[in-house]
């Protein structure tokens, strides 16, 4: 079976090796657009488009998609635009508990299977200093929420109910089970 993963985070690729599966890294090129406004829906349909766009390329490779965000206050909150924007989302974010939403999809254009779902995790900020939000902000351009809860030097999250992994941004607890159950259908 070729296992491909649509993704070049580190993190993803990280936590999918430990898993103990062999795969390819090959980037989905696809612009990341959903009009869902429940933030469930809009990873489960963005981490569809990501693999799509892959699995389209290679139709007999097994394609894993993933998308993550950050919900807080009514607010779905991305990747930052630039470090004000990081800023904006940090100060938003400090001493309030968040949702994190992890979709993850697998799919096999050949074989006609799809399987996805989505992992949610709630994680309480540390509230920290103006001058502390501000050393923080660009830091973690490339995450949602503009933190990095595995970076041993971001003192932002103090807390984790659910799935650290959801949090990096791949739920392996979930996704085992979801490719487990792909594997069957």
């Amino acid at each position: 079976m070729h296992l491909v993963l649509a993704s070049r985070s580190p993190r993803r690729i990280e936590l999918l090796g430990q898993l103990g599966y062999k795969f390819d890294i090959i980037p989905s090129q696809c612009q990341e657009h959903s009009t869902k406004i429940r933030p469930s829906a809009r990873v489960k349909e963005l981490a569809v488009q990501k693999a799509f766009d892959v699995a389209q390329k290679y139709p007999g490779a097994v394609v894993i998609g993933a998308d993550t965000l950050v919900y807080c206050g009514g607010e779905i909150i991305g990747k930052p635009k630039n470090k004000a924007d990081a800023l904006r989302i940090l100060r938003k974010l400090n001493g309030a508990w968040q949702s994190v939403y992890t979709g993850v999809c697998v799919m096999c254009l050949r074989e006609q299977k799809i399987l996805f779902g989505h992992d949610l995790s709630k994680c309480k900020a540390r509230r920290l200093t103006e001058k502390e939000l501000q050393h923080l902000a660009g830091k973690h351009m490339d995450k949602a929420g503009a933190y990095a809860v595995q970076d041993e030097q971001d003192p932002f999250i103090e807390r984790i109910v659910g799935s650290r992994s959801n949090v990096v941004g791949f739920p392996i607890e979930f996704f085992d089970k979801l490719f487990k159950e792909f594997l069957t259908l």
